[in-house]
Parts: C-alpha cells; sequence; structure tokens
C-alpha cells in the first residue's frame, strides 16, 4: 500500500537564523519543506511546484510578503499563513483583506504554528469530504464546481477566484437567501479569530460582487442587509457533474 504523500510546505523568510531551524522542526513534524529566501525564490518554486500551503514573513527585503500573498490568491488556490513580527490589529486586518488564511505573530511556538497548518489544511479541505461534492452549483446560469474551485459565467468563460473568494462565494450558496451576518461569514472564510475584523469581510464582499455582479455598485446577488449582515438572493440549484 502506498503511504500519502507528505504535506508540502513553503517557508519564504528572509531570516535564515530563523527560517532554517523552524524548516528542520516541520521536517521533524512530518512535513515537506522548501525554503525561499524572498518572494522571487518563492515565485520560481512555485511554477516548478506548487506547494500544499505556505508559510509567509511580510517584512522582506524586495518584493514583500503582503504583495507577494495578493498574487498567490489571485492567481493560485494556495492557503497562506503569515509569520509576522507585526502584531498590531491593522496589519492583521490587512493581511485577511488580502486573503491570508491565518497569521501567527513571532515570536511563536513552534507546536502552535503546526497546529495552524493542520487547521487551515483541514479548513482548505473540507470541501472534499462532503459526500455531494461532485455536484456543481448552479445560479441563474453561473456555475461552480467546488471540487476544481472553478467558477463559470453565464457565458461560459471561467472567472478567476482566490481561495478567500471561492470560501464566501460558497458560504453563500450553501445558505441561500439566509441573511447571514459578519461573524457567521467570517467563522466560514477565516476561521480562528477572524471576527475582530469585521472590515475583513466586507472587503471580500466587495471584491466578490466585482467578479459576479453586473454593476458592483448595484448588486443583484450579494444584498446588504442593514444592521444584518449579507443575504444571498438568487435560487441555488446542485447539480450532477457531467461525465463524459
Amino acid at each position: 500500500m502506498n503511504e500519502a504523500a507528505p504535506v508540502r510546505l513553503l517557508l519564504v523568510d528572509d531570516e535564515a537564523s530563523l527560517r532554517e531551524p523552524l524548516a528542520d522542526y516541520l521536517v521533524r513534524q512530518g512535513f515537506d519543506v522548501q525554503q525561499a529566501s524572498s518572494a522571487a525564490v518563492a515565485r520560481s518554486a512555485i511554477l516548478s511546484e506548487a506547494p500544499d500551503l505556505v508559510l509567509l514573513d511580510i517584512m522582506m527585503p524586495g518584493e514583500d510578503g503582503l504583495s507577494f500573498c495578493r498574487h498567490l490568491v489571485e492567481t493560485r488556490a494556495i492557503p497562506v499563513i503569515f509569520l509576522t513580527a507585526k502584531g498590531e490589529a491593522t496589519d492583521r486586518i490587512v493581511g485577511l483583506e488580502i486573503g491570508a488564511d491565518d497569521y501567527v505573530v513571532k515570536p511563536f511556538e513552534p507546536r502552535e504554528l503546526v497546529a495552524r497548518i493542520r487547521s487551515v489544511l483541514r479548513r482548505a479541505s473540507r470541501p472534499a469530504t462532503l459526500a455531494d461534492d461532485d455536484a456543481h452549483y448552479v445560479f441563474e446560469s453561473w456555475r461552480l464546481d467546488p471540487l476544481k474551485r472553478k467558477l463559470t459565467d453565464p457565458d461560459g468563460a471561467v472567472v478567476p477566484i482566490s481561495t478567500a473568494e471561492f470560501r464566501l462565494l460558497r458560504a453563500f450558496l450553501d445558505h441561500p437567501r439566509a441573511v447571514l451576518d459578519r461573524d457567521q461569514l467570517l467563522d466560514m472564510v477565516q476561521g480562528r479569530e477572524a471576527h475582530l475584523f469585521d472590515r475583513a469581510v466586507d472587503n471580500q464582499v466587495s471584491r466578490l460582487r466585482r467578479k459576479i455582479e453586473a454593476d458592483s455598485r448595484d448588486p443583484h446577488f450579494i444584498l446588504t442587509v442593514r444592521g444584518g449582515g449579507y443575504r444571498f438572493a438568487a435560487d441555488v440549484r446542485r447539480v450532477a457533474q457531467e461525465r463524459g
């Protein structure tokens, strides 16, 4: 019997004194760890073989972690955990708004980081554990394939969405016409401690509206409920995937 391949991590940090011992620790915990000393090195590494999760420092020379995270969430469905010496709430808000899945403030306990990694990976893989996950979501000729995380517009064109946008859209599609407050949405999309940052979900909703609404300023699908949160105002069907 073939054993499951170890989880691949990409650890991006310019400080070798932190990066190398942390990589050694993560390897001892059973992870396959690739190291990168900069965002430029990380970009090349991802082109050759995409990791399952990226551990990303914010403060780096050259391209910083926030910019690289923005690139990842716009182009690839790879979970990101920030490793940051910045503990201020504004920095955490920026990270969550960009689409990071979690953050750990330096100095941190390595065992806590491992727990965070496993928690993020469970959230990222949770849809694949659902029995009916091969069924597509359909709403007004839009289609979302939850296995491939592929969103298709009524003309059949694929609309790129980030990991956070996918989770937010799926939360709406799982609860059509129900009012979901910010705490509920943040728990569904981000999980741990995201409830501290209500503004993060508003920005994610704005980004998602720009993807699926004809006019994001006059939304048809995602409606704002005054004092309550948001409501997805379309009927949603689950349709079995066509098999060739």
